[in-house]
């Protein structure tokens, strides 16, 4: 009888971990960065799978750049270790919506039916971790050269002290500009920030202001209309710029961190901009990529769109504005990453797999196959001749500044207030006090962390 009450007991909590981590990933999966792979329909590699195999879900299909860059590196693999382990894919695409690939993992969850690798979003990784859904992978990684691997990658896998999630790519943000635009309206390119030397808010906002009086438009798309997980993103390295944070170091108070004086004024000034009309909040679709805005704040997945179906402008890109305070450049990273699952009976098999798929060869395979930014300095060093000037400049500002979003258990809800939170200083009539927005939506994080706490 004892014996039932504590399986009964056991199942229960079961079923609670379980409906943690797919709330959390649920709510995560309706908003990820744009530019992210899609698809409609799952589809394994072309290799037979049997028993013995390490079975690998991703998030994309196997007919993109991505997908293929992907299935080089797997044969390398499968051709090192022949005789020994064998790696076959499940391409399963995200759908637009986020659906797709999140959906059957959540279903693999809930039936202890997961693979022995997985992909997951950088966020993910404190809800997976904390509801034991991936490993630790900090014994396997011993003799991994993990001092050749970026500090923004390190960040974003750990939590709790432990590196649960190992990323195979990164991405990075900048201020694509108009060089026709720019000459246009008087801007000479010597006096162009550098990484060395970024523009500050205010010179920002100065060169902002020319262009706005001479094409009589919005200076800068700035993403206002995103509505998911670009304005988090993208965002954040500014509060970071002047000192502030969305929460503390542990991920367990945003009441006090986003609501500082420091995030205050770095929000203060994204409402500046929109104040100014120097953006808007509702921008023509493309409108960068058609000769309308001057500037666009955008991603490392843009320079092979425009340089595909955009090739007659003429752009480059600049540093992130800095604060007028620190003068500190922060840029941002983050993307998909590997981990093995706890369900894995093939840990030891897998692992190498993670390994050798972050290794320096194979970031460089997946960096030029998928344009993408690699995660090595080695990979930087190799490929930093082979790239186009904008990725070179992206790889760089990577390397140098990047910052890895919060590791936090709730971090879905954290990043949906957020979301709210940019969105109510825009429409700066309405809500005029930068200070009232935050104070509200750092309470409202406060309390979905402390209810992840509970769980």
């Amino acid at each position: 009888y004892i014996k039932q009450i504590k399986m009964k007991r056991f199942k229960k909590e079961e079923n609670m971990r379980k409906g943690v981590i797919l709330s959390m990933v649920a709510a995560l999966s309706l908003g990820l960065l744009a530019g992210c792979s899609g698809g409609s329909s799952s589809k394994t590699s072309k290799e037979a799978a049997s028993k013995d195999d390490v079975k690998v879900w991703v998030q994309f299909s196997d007919e993109t750049a991505e997908g293929k860059a992907w299935e080089q590196v797997v044969q390398n693999f499968n051709k090192k270790y022949k005789g020994k382990y064998k790696v076959v894919t499940e391409y399963i695409p995200r759908s637009g919506s986020g659906g797709g690939y999140e959906d059957k993992v959540n279903a693999a969850i809930t039936t202890n039916s997961l693979p022995d690798v997985i992909t997951l979003d950088g966020p993910n990784t404190a809800a997976y971790a904390k509801s034991k859904v991936i490993t630790p992978l900090d014994d396997y990684l011993k003799d991994n050269n993990m001092g050749d691997v970026l500090d923004s990658i390190k960040q974003q896998g750990t939590y709790d002290g432990k590196f649960y999630a190992f990323g195979y790519s990164e991405s990075n943000v900048g201020i694509y500009y108009n060089k026709k635009m720019f000459k246009e309206a008087g801007i000479d390119e010597s006096s162009l920030p550098t990484l060395k030397k970024p523009w500050t808010w205010n010179e920002f906002k100065a060169v902002s202001k020319k262009l706005k009086d001479h094409f009589k438009e919005a200076a800068i798309d700035f993403r206002l209309n995103s509505n998911d997980e670009m304005l988090p993103y993208a965002y954040m390295p500014l509060i970071w710029s002047n000192g502030g944070s969305v929460v503390n170091e542990d991920g367990t108070k945003a009441e006090g961190y986003f609501n500082s004086k420091e995030s205050t004024q770095a929000v203060q000034f994204i409402q500046d901009l929109v104040k100014e009309g120097y953006t808007t909040v509702s921008p023509v679709e493309k409108g960068f990529e058609t000769g309308q805005y001057p500037m666009v704040l955008s991603g490392s997945w843009t320079i092979a769109d425009l340089q595909t179906n955009y090739k007659d402008i003429d752009f480059g890109i600049l540093p992130y504005p800095v604060s007028n305070k620190t003068k500190k450049l922060v840029s941002p990273s983050g993307s998909w990453q590997l981990a093995v699952t706890t369900k894995s009976n093939k840990k030891d098999a897998a692992a190498e797999f993670v390994k050798f798929a972050t290794n320096t060869e194979s970031s460089e395979i997946l960096s030029l196959g998928n344009s993408v930014l690699p995660i090595r300095k080695s990979t930087i060093e190799n490929i930093k001749d082979k790239v186009s000037e904008p990725m070179r400049f992206l790889m760089e500002q990577n390397a140098a500044t990047a910052h890895a979003r919060p590791v936090v258990v709730a971090y879905p809800q954290v990043s949906r207030s957020f979301q709210q939170a940019m969105q109510d200083i825009s429409y700066y009539e309405e809500n005029p006090d930068v200070q009232k927005v935050l104070d509200s939506r750092a309470k409202e994080m406060q309390t979905a962390i402390d209810d992840s706490l509970k769980k």
